[in-house]
């Protein structure tokens, strides 16, 4: 049992730092609007955690793939830390992309293989 929760972690924490990628590639956000976003454009499907998502923007800092600043957001008197997408970034991005795309094609031909002409 738990190594079932330790893969389905490892699988979720991968398509999260793609995910936040992807989002980050729309410009500087910080972390409750990166979670949001994501939120948002999966029809809420995806619930973003704070103790996946700091951990995950740490993770993807210290790769070098985003770079962090603290600033007062426009429209508040209060300061928040913002992330930016990297051009180490964008290129592990398309890394990512690319993967991402290759495995879910192999899973749908598992799940839903052509049948053989005979």
């Amino acid at each position: 049992m738990e190594k079932q929760a330790k893969q389905r972690v490892g699988l979720l924490q991968g398509t999260l730092d793609m995910l936040v990628l992807r989002t980050l590639l729309y410009g500087p956000a910080h972390g409750h609007q990166i979670g949001k976003h994501i939120q948002r454009t999966s029809n809420e499907f995806l619930q973003m955690q704070h103790g996946s998502l700091y951990p995950a923007l740490h993770r993807l800092e210290r790769r070098g793939w985003v770079a962090s600043k603290w600033e007062t957001a426009p429209d508040r008197n209060r300061e928040f830390k913002y992330y930016r997408l990297t051009d180490k970034g964008r290129k592990q991005l398309v890394v990512e992309e690319s993967q991402w795309k290759q495995m879910a094609e192999a899973v749908a031909r598992v799940m839903w293989p052509v049948p053989e002409e005979n």
